[in-house]
């Protein structure tokens, strides 16, 4: 509670980056932030829209990144424009709950994107390692089960942890030093006693992204192990790249997340760096991996397109 002396804090202020401020500076810095903005946008939607209309794209593994998509592309969606308002003007202010509704859908979706990449680690898992069941387990019915898990698990997941940080109370401090509300700027302004929140924080971490990623782990092992036990070098190629832009997207996503929290952060400056490599580069990389690097989402882009050319002739 805040005592009678105390001022209680309604909004807060996100200061970002006043310390770097310049207007020429950070009209050059909105105008790249807005494009990379665009291109998650643009790169995410059409692996959407590809996923949906293309016949060649019903698969398991195209449904669980479509999913994927949905998710960075909302996940961007609510933290880019506050980061591109604050790059423009200097600093943004938000109401204490616009502030906490940003974390909640903040962690919604990147505990979401974890367990959907987890659960395309154990796709590519049954597709190399037990082919002759993977159509049974991986039928239709069991897709839809698996991504409502990951979107519905989250969501009730993070909102245990809501329902704390909405009791929290704020006196005086109102000072974000960041782009964007995360947990520890949050309860770094409280005045409350937030413990349980850090309790209930560190469970909902071990189930949505420790054990997810040691689960990773373990599969890409029992994969590259059932990779060098085949006998042609040209079925080994064949094997380990139907894998390796999931590798590359879920080795990003967790490498990031360990350089954040695990790696010592030091000044907020760097703290910052790493809040935009987590919130703006990983889901940037993301959509332009799986179109370059996937021959059959490329082809079905040069399918959409000549039959678009086709009907305007």
């Amino acid at each position: 509670m805040c005592e009678d002396n105390h001022t209680i804090v309604n909004d807060v202020v996100l200061h970002g980056f006043e310390n770097l401020y310049d207007y020429n500076f950070n009209i050059l810095l909105f105008s790249f932030f807005f494009l990379i903005f665009m291109i998650i946008l643009v790169g995410n939607l059409l692996i959407i829209v590809l996923v949906s209309v293309s016949q060649h794209l019903r698969h398991p593994m195209y449904f669980f990144l479509k999913n994927l998509s949905i998710a960075d592309v909302l996940f961007t969606s609510n933290i880019l424009p506050a980061l591109l308002h604050v790059v423009l003007w200097g600093s943004g202010h938000l109401s204490i709950t616009g502030c906490i509704l940003q974390y909640y859908l903040h962690s919604f979706l990147a505990f979401t994107q974890s367990i959907l990449l987890t659960i395309m680690s154990y796709d590519r898992y049954l597709a190399i390692c037990h082919p002759l069941h993977y159509a049974a387990i991986m039928n239709l019915r069991n897709c839809l089960y698996l991504v409502c898990f990951s979107w519905i698990f989250s969501y009730f997941l993070i909102s245990s942890e809501i329902i704390f940080m909405f009791q929290l109370q704020f006196c005086d401090s109102d000072d974000i030093d960041n782009f964007f509300c995360d947990i520890a700027q949050i309860l770094e302004i409280s005045s409350s006693d937030y413990s349980t929140i850090i309790w209930v924080d560190f469970v909902i971490c071990l189930l949505t992204i420790f054990f997810p990623f040691v689960f990773v782990v373990v599969s890409y092992v029992c994969i590259f192990i059932t990779i060098l036990k085949i006998s042609s070098a040209i079925g080994r190629k064949k094997a380990f790249s139907t894998c390796s832009s999931h590798l590359a997207i879920v080795s990003i996503y967790y490498g990031t997340l360990i350089a954040i929290y695990m790696v010592p952060s030091g000044a907020s400056s760097q703290s910052k760096f790493k809040s935009l490599i987590y919130t703006v580069l990983t889901p940037f990389i993301n959509p332009i991996i799986y179109s370059l690097r996937n021959k059959e989402i490329l082809e079905s882009l040069k399918k959409l397109i000549n039959k678009h050319m086709r009907e305007e002739k």
